[in-house]
């Protein structure tokens, strides 16, 4: 038995999916809001989304420098985005019936309202596992 048996691949607990009513506006057959289900990513898929989302900013008053900024809104869709399983906002036929060219673009069509939209962005974090959601720390950044 090796040292490290514990750690192999193998004994790693799988991370399930979960299904969360992202909207009230999308409803079964009996009236309830359609559940949409969600995947856990990795960490290599959030350090490209968080990549893809940064941009760097000059810093005021030192010519060429510049400090890298995070766009967390466009952060935040992406993260969602890649973590939906279900609907999949990636299929042409949903995409074209909003008339939405990317998934993210399509996230905001289907969960159009602000409050639900912000609600799912939070539970979508805690998911995740952050256990600061990046709203609060931008609220907190700016106290």
């Amino acid at each position: 038995m090796s040292k490290f048996s514990r750690f192999m691949k193998e004994n790693k607990v799988a991370k399930l999916n979960e299904k969360y009513a992202a909207t009230v506006s999308l409803l079964d057959e009996n009236g309830e809001p359609l559940q949409w289900e969600f995947r856990k990513i990795t960490s290599k898929e959030n350090e490209d989304l968080r990549d893809s989302c940064t941009i760097d900013v000059q810093v005021k008053g030192k010519p060429n420098l510049y400090t890298p900024k995070v766009k967390t809104s466009e952060y935040v869709a992406k993260l969602i985005a890649k973590s939906t399983v279900y609907p999949d906002l990636y299929d042409k036929e949903l995409q074209d019936s909003y008339g939405a060219l990317t998934p993210e673009e399509l996230l905001y069509a289907m969960v159009d309202d602000a409050g639900e939209y912000q609600a799912l962005a939070n539970w979508i974090q805690k998911f995740q596992g952050f256990t600061k959601i990046l709203n609060d720390k931008v609220e907190d950044a700016k106290n």
